[in-house]
């Protein structure tokens, strides 16, 4: 099948049969197409479609799941600068990526698993205006009903199997649907008498505060570095945009340092930017890489943007993640 728009279709499977049904059809059509292949699958499914594609399978690229997807930012950014590298042919015209991405849903916290429904939505923002497709998978059989509900809801199209698909009749518009994330986001973490106050001339003591924080956890050097170099970003625009000084919150608990962010705000009405650092920045832009800097650096992000004070709360896993 020939399509020239970016296709982001969920093929929801109740076994292995139906996976083999939509996922090797989607491969071998892209192959017929000479369209470039990737599959990010768990390894059994990557099995499953290497013995069904047989000697084609060696023209497909494929990467286990839990190598790819270990945090919705970074995944996206991994995704974006795959197409980026293999979207052009060899004469320079555009060249289409047909992706089977299948997430991994089991041993997600109830935020974790909001935060990567929202990636999936935010896909078809990333991608729109491309000619790439994305088949992403749903097991059916193992995973909970609510994350395949999603499935319908951040996917315009349902795959069929055999190369056919619906439209999906309850998909949400990503700015709706991450609005309803950021309702469900965690509350703000109550003030302490261990906040540390930065300004203009304070953050270097902050930057201080957080590294010592972080080796007292025995937290890995690099991770410790990630860690400063996006909350200094924060707290940068802080300064420049949310009244000049804030305070630094940091908590901590079995798997995540969490470093919260906040600011006493400004009277001006500035409206925040649709999909904050969500999306990957043109790298020909001036400004506008800052937060997507600190996704890339983090492992999950919450923030809400108010004239009367912001607060910017970053995630990061005690240990390292891809």
């Amino acid at each position: 099948m020939t399509r020239q728009a970016f296709v982001h279709q969920a093929l929801c499977y109740g076994s292995d049969a139906d996976f083999l049904d939509g996922a090797a059809t989607f491969a071998l059509d892209g192959l017929h197409a000479d369209d470039t292949v990737l599959a990010v699958l768990a390894p059994r499914n990557i099995g499953l479609l290497g013995r069904a594609l047989g000697a084609r399978s060696c023209a497909v690229e494929f990467v286990r799941a839990d190598d790819w997807y270990g945090c919705p930012s970074r995944t996206l950014g991994r995704y974006h600068a795959y197409c980026a590298e293999h979207g052009t042919g060899g004469v320079g015209r555009p060249s289409r990526v047909r992706i089977i991405g299948e997430p991994v849903w089991p041993g997600r916290t109830e935020f974790e698993t909001r935060e990567w429904m929202r990636y999936e939505s935010l896909l078809n923002v990333a991608f729109a205006g491309t000619g790439h497709w994305i088949l992403c998978p749903y097991d059916t059989r193992v995973l909970p009903a609510v994350v395949v509900r999603s499935a319908t809801r951040t996917h315009p199209e349902l795959a069929l199997g055999a190369g056919e698909s619906t439209v999906s009749g309850r998909y949400a518009d990503p700015a709706d649907f991450c609005a309803e994330c950021d309702v469900a986001a965690p509350a703000a973490l109550p003030a302490g008498h261990d906040d540390i106050p930065f300004g203009r001339d304070r953050s270097a003591h902050a930057r201080d505060a957080l590294r010592s924080y972080a080796r007292d956890l025995g937290v890995p050097e690099q991770r410790t570095h990630d860690m400063v170099a996006a909350v200094h970003e924060v707290m940068v625009n802080s300064v420049r945009h949310g009244g000049g000084r804030g305070v630094l919150r940091l908590r901590n608990d079995v798997e995540y340092v969490i470093c919260e962010v906040t600011d006493i705000g400004t009277a001006r009405q500035i409206p925040a930017p649709p999909f904050p650092g969500h999306l990957p920045p043109d790298r020909r832009a001036e400004r506008g890489h800052g937060m997507w800097v600190v996704r890339q650096l983090s492992d999950l992000l919450t923030e809400t943007f108010d004239p009367r004070g912001s607060i910017v709360r970053l995630y990061f896993k005690r240990a390292a993640t891809v």
